[in-house]
């Protein structure tokens, strides 16, 4: 759980910074720069750094912020708080407008559509009249509380400072939350995060909207910092420059943004200062010199310097230790062993001239376990994928409880009590066992990103996280509970993403090669689970080449080669079906 002291401690540090005797203007000009530059960096960690979305856009979201308070207070005489609103506003909705086309690009499409754009409003915020054109806007009035004018560095660093302490405080919450985990699944790519119920398209515009306001907020601030705004801030360079500093202080931390403002903006103001008069004056090598301190400093620290600083002095996340005694509402299951859980009736997959699926059908029951085995390439985990909707039946159809899914999204089918595995482990190395395996019981809660960052999810909270703890304990990785993920072996790795599907609280199980990296006594171990899963009213669909583990488990057996099903009986009568043998062993054999 997330430490709240040091916050704390943190806090009043920064508070008591002016009031040390001695402290120069120029030292809390400095310290506003930073922290105007540590919110737009936050914003960063959330949509790069834990999102997976480069953006090189974000000083265009600041120019949003700062036009809109300058045209509303200078021109208008709007109070400046009343525009802060306004502010947020309009960096949210230009979010909105660019993020709903921007979100869908993968690859390095994606930052050069940030940058396409970020050059586009550059130049537009020059060319508008109403902005002022290339002279932007002056004149703009101080914040004022109760007739104490914000006109000096030192009286509007109180306002930049609580306002990125509060920003953190619940940028910190968010990440701690159902909506923060489903954001950081998304990392690994989108399909196993859909496989679990999470909106791929919308997490995205979400955290590129929350980047987005805190970057307006930004905005709103310099506006009223320095009283006069124009487009020479809000370029391209400034957008690379902001990139910069959330990679330099750690991309994946929240604090690392502030950490990474503070080494940017004080290595420039000195290399600014003291490298002419080193050079006495010759050329302007400051920016060369800031790039190779630059490249210097992630050759030492790849990940930033935030988690190398942590790592250092051995500061480590203290483990959750949830209260498995609280409850999340069970599935009501088929009670007949007879009830058809799911049909595949000729279902086909082409990929192109490709026939991957050759018109398959078979069934599972109640309280089942059926094996789909087959050589390699025979079309199993396109099978698995063809059910779980992350693949789209070309012809046929797919049933569960007589409901037909073969066209729904992942999403959906997960709703209805459908989860898996992956042939290859989709999981969060950053993340602890416990949140990864949380996701799984994602859409088993409800409280959305307001009430996380206002921390009113604790009570939801509290029912994921206890489940996620119940589910490890009955895969048999309690001592692993808050290990990242990352550093397990890969036979740990499997049982972990076993336990998030259970999270979901399946009708049917699909695992696709579950025993794949196990030892004996770990197999042995998982088919007494996967019996135990069946006694209680759960059915199996597993993929498996450990013709041994499926012989000793499976109620029945289908046989795949070539996308065209051969066989399907009991293990007895696949053992010496011909054309299994023949499958596996070749004509010859």
């Amino acid at each position: 759980m997330t430490q709240r002291w040091p916050i704390l401690v943190f806090a009043l540090v920064m508070l008591a910074i002016p009031y040390v005797p001695g402290m120069p203007p120029f030292w809390l000009v400095l310290l506003d720069n930073i922290g105007l530059s540590a919110l737009v960096a936050m914003g960063l960690v959330l949509l790069t750094g834990v999102g997976g979305l480069t953006s090189f856009g974000q000083a265009a979201f600041v120019g949003f912020g700062a036009y809109t308070t300058a045209v509303l207070s200078a021109n208008y005489g709007v109070s400046p708080w009343l525009t802060l609103p306004a502010s947020l506003i309009v960096s949210g909705l230009a979010a909105v407008v660019l993020g709903l086309v921007t979100v869908r690009l993968s690859g390095h499409y994606l930052p050069l559509g940030t940058l396409a754009w970020g050059l586009g409003l550059f130049y537009l915020f020059s060319k508008l009249e109403f902005l002022g054109r290339n002279d932007g806007v002056s004149g703009i009035p101080p914040l004022e509380i109760g007739g104490f004018r914000m006109l000096d560095p030192g009286a509007i660093y109180y306002a930049v400072w609580i306002a990125v302490l509060v920003s953190a405080v619940l940028t910190t919450n968010l990440l701690d939350s159902r909506t923060g985990r489903a954001i950081r699944a998304l990392r690994r790519g989108h399909v196993a995060a859909e496989a679990f119920g999470i909106h791929a398209p919308r997490a995205k515009l979400l955290v590129f909207i929350h980047a987005a306001v805190l970057a307006g907020l930004s905005g709103w601030l310099y506006a009223h910092f320095t009283r006069a705004v124009n487009p020479t801030p809000f370029g391209a360079q400034a957008g690379i420059e902001y990139l910069f500093v959330a990679v330099v202080g750690g991309a994946g931390y929240v604090w690392g943004g502030v950490l990474g403002a503070a080494i940017v903006v004080i290595l420039k103001e000195v290399l600014q200062s003291y490298l002419p008069l080193l050079l006495h004056g010759s050329g302007q090598l400051e920016t060369i010199v800031f790039g190779l301190l630059l490249v210097a400093l992630l050759q030492l620290a790849p990940t930033g310097v935030w988690p190398w600083l942590t790592g250092r002095l051995t500061l480590r996340r203290i483990g959750r230790k949830p209260d498995s005694a609280i409850e999340l509402p069970a599935r009501v299951r088929p009670e007949a062993a007879s009830d058809v859980l799911l049909q595949v009736d000729n279902a086909r997959k082409q990929f192109g001239g490709v026939v991957a699926v050759n018109n398959v059908s078979f069934d599972v029951q109640a309280r089942e376990i059926v094996a789909l085995i087959g050589p390699n390439g025979a079309g199993k985990s396109t099978t698995f994928n063809l059910i779980t909707g992350v693949l789209r039946a070309t012809s046929g159809s797919i049933l569960v409880l007589g409901k037909r899914i073969a066209q729904a999204p992942p999403q959906e089918i997960v709703q209805l009590g459908i989860s898996r595995t992956f042939q290859h482990v989709k999981l969060v190395p950053d993340m602890t066992v416990l949140e990864n395996v949380a996701i799984g019981a994602h859409l088993r809660g409800r409280a959305g990103p307001i009430a996380s960052m206002l921390r009113l999810d604790r009570a939801d909270e509290a029912r994921l996280l206890a489940e996620a703890t119940r589910q490890i304990a009955r895969v048999g990785l309690t001592e692993q509970i808050n290990q990242l993920a990352g550093s397990l072996s890969l036979g740990q790795q499997r049982i972990v993403e076993i336990a998030r599907a259970l999270c979901v609280d399946p009708m049917l199980l699909l695992l696709d090669e579950p025993a794949a990296g196990l030892r004996h006594m770990e197999k042995q171990r998982l088919a007494a689970l996967l019996r135990e899963l069946r006694a209680g009213g759960m059915s199996v669909l597993l993929v498996e080449h450990d013709m041994g583990f499926v012989m000793d488990l499976a109620d029945r057996i289908v046989v795949l080669d070539f996308g065209t099903k051969i066989a399907e009986g009991t293990p007895a009568a696949i053992k010496t079906n011909p054309k299994v043998i023949e499958a596996y062993l070749g004509a010859g054999a």
